[in-house]
């Protein structure tokens, strides 16, 4: 399955015991339209629950975004561990 970073092929549901939580500065990915954000645990490519909530997130805003991993989940853009976005804040 590949899917747009933009929300389409992202599943929606995450629940407050399998949420997690990532604050870092958004950064462009090496493919169009693709979103990283990175911690101790390395890059997560952003996918969004809900296309509204890219805007919250442009590239250079450091954010908070709870959500979930998806380490198998196929993308285009080939960096970063797939990570569903249920919510941003600013950071």
């Amino acid at each position: 399955m590949s899917a747009s970073p933009s929300g389409a092929g992202a599943t929606s549901g995450t629940t407050a015991s399998n949420a997690e939580t990532i604050t870092g500065t958004v950064e462009a990915g090496v493919e169009p339209n693709c979103r990283l954000i990175k911690d101790d645990a390395g890059s997560h490519l952003l996918f969004f629950d809900d296309s509204s909530l890219k805007a919250e997130a442009p590239v250079g805003r450091k954010v908070t975004v709870t959500g979930r991993s998806e380490p198998k989940m196929m993308s285009t853009c080939q960096q970063g561990i797939p990570f569903i976005v249920s919510a941003v804040r600013p950071a």
